[in-house]
């Protein structure tokens, strides 16, 4: 399967009239052991990737850090199209990230408006959607119709907004109107939020979830009767998997 071939499937998982669900990957490892439990695409987490290497979350990783871990995970699931979060983009032009991430292996990226090289600063509603628009320009170019999953943390910034809601609708339909194919409007804390988001955005919704105990809007099931399009883990997968491991090993102290 090429790369344009890859992109569109999973573009097409989007919009199958049920809930994909991309569980959040971090090395090769995890990427196969999903795949063989039968899931159709896979997500790489900037969180789990960098607790995997050692770093830190936040843009603590360079470009070609992310990009390494990306590679190594593409190349073991070749059939399986992934999606990778790329934070705010790590300083890269959109064209060099776009190149870049398509010579990795993924297919699709997230891309988030808080700017943590930059003292953590959030782009205004016309930055990211001007960047989401040179990275859909870039890929058209690349004749690559790659999934862009547009992020807000309107809801993470406790405070600085007097409507959060209203302002994620604002920053989300800027970037689907610049070529995003999913927004994300992650730590949106109710079901009565995602319900108005799905309602005021036009394309797919990504909703954040705990593969335990399920998401602020409900479980999977739930989840499917709002209409909600794609669902990820973040780094949630990966740490829920700790408590596991530890118990398995704590009889061999």
């Amino acid at each position: 399967m090429d790369t344009a071939t890859r992109a569109r499937a999973l573009l097409d998982l989007h919009h199958t009239g049920t809930t994909l669900v991309l569980p959040n990957v971090w090395d090769a490892w995890s990427a196969r052991t999903v795949a063989d439990a039968g899931f159709a695409a896979l997500s790489i987490g900037s969180h789990p990737l960098a607790d995997s290497r050692g770093q830190g979350d936040k843009e603590d990783m360079s470009l070609d850090d992310a990009l390494d871990g990306v590679r190594r995970i593409c190349g073991a699931v070749p059939h399986v199209p992934v999606t990778a979060d790329l934070e705010a983009g790590y300083g890269a032009a959109p064209s060099e990230l776009i190149e870049r991430m398509l010579a990795a292996g993924a297919v699709g990226l997230n891309i988030e408006d808080t700017v943590h090289s930059e003292g953590g600063r959030l782009r205004s509603v016309a930055e990211h959607a001007d960047y989401v628009g040179g990275l859909r320009a870039a890929a058209d170019d690349a004749g690559v119709d790659v999934v862009i999953n547009a992020r807000t943390d309107v809801f993470l910034r406790k405070g600085e907004f007097d409507d959060p809601l209203s302002e994620a609708i604002i920053r989300l339909k800027a970037c689907e109107e610049a070529g995003a194919r999913c927004v994300y409007p992650v730590g949106a804390p109710d079901a009565a939020a995602v319900k108005t988001l799905l309602a005021e955005l036009s394309g797919p919704v990504n909703v954040i979830a705990n593969p335990r105990s399920g998401s602020a809007a409900g479980s999977l099931e739930e989840l499917r009767e709002l209409g909600v399009q794609r669902v990820t883990f973040g780094p949630k997968l990966q740490q829920e998997l700790a408590a596991d491991l530890a118990a398995l090993v704590e009889g061999w102290r």
